[in-house]
């Protein structure tokens, strides 16, 4: 399945956030809430089909204008499954944020189901004073059994400067038990926060992290062996 879906969020006249276009493309279906006049848009992230499946190559393109906001939130957890076909499946989101626009990119869980092979790309290019927080939370395997194979990746530009370039590769049991990486934890979360507030120290705990990033904003991180666990821990770390 191929599947390329698209949102623009812009100002109105009143200078309010408003879906200026729109379309969706099965299994990615965009459905906007009610609007409630000034803030953020809201507008959910629905899975329309089982997916992703092995081979498959879905995109979502997100342009919010200069001043805009969004928050684009899921609505249930994201089950990578395995097929009949040898390719990985793909699933890739690129953000375009204009001057002092600021996006919220909320989906829930993604879990990496056994034999899996899934490739997950997010792609942010940030006007200066644009903002971004971006959640992730993998879950390694359903209840039982062992995960499949994931390679995750992160590119964030602001103002022409790169803010964030992260690789993350889960499925070698070897490796995915070393106390270098996830320590054999069921849960990884991380919160991605790009804004202008000043960076906070580098901060940590048990099995949770707080890094700064050096063009403003910060990395939270959190291992956990269930998502309220590792969800508490974020709020920690944010804390």
């Amino acid at each position: 399945m191929r599947a390329r879906a698209r949102l623009v969020v812009e100002l109105d006249g009143r200078g309010h956030s408003v879906v200026r276009g729109l379309r969706s493309a099965a299994p990615l279906t965009l459905v906007p809430a009610r609007a409630h006049g000034p803030g953020p848009v809201t507008v959910r992230l629905v899975n329309s089909a089982a997916a992703p499946l092995a081979g498959d190559d879905l995109e979502l393109t997100v342009e919010v204008g200069p001043g805009a906001a969004l928050t684009l939130e899921g609505v249930a957890a994201t089950l990578a499954l395995p097929g009949h076909r040898f390719e990985p499946s793909r699933f890739t989101i690129g953000i375009t944020a204009g001057a002092g626009a600021a996006v919220a990119y909320l989906p829930e869980p993604t879990v990496i189901t056994a034999r899996a092979r899934h490739e997950s790309v997010l792609r942010a290019d940030l006007a200066a004073g644009a903002e971004l927080r971006c959640r992730e939370v993998l879950v390694l395997g359903r209840a039982g059994e062992c995960p499949g194979h994931l390679a995750s990746e992160v590119h964030i530009v602001r103002g022409g400067c790169p803010v964030l370039r992260q690789r993350l590769a889960i499925g070698d049991p070897a490796l995915d038990r070393g106390a270098a990486h996830l320590a054999g934890h069921r849960v990884l979360a991380s919160d991605i926060l790009v804004d202008d507030r000043p960076a906070p120290a580098a901060d940590g705990g048990e099995w949770w992290s707080l890094t700064p990033l050096a063009a403003g904003g910060s990395v939270a991180t959190a291992l956990a062996g269930d998502t309220i666990t590792a969800m508490r821990l974020i709020g920690l770390a944010r804390g």
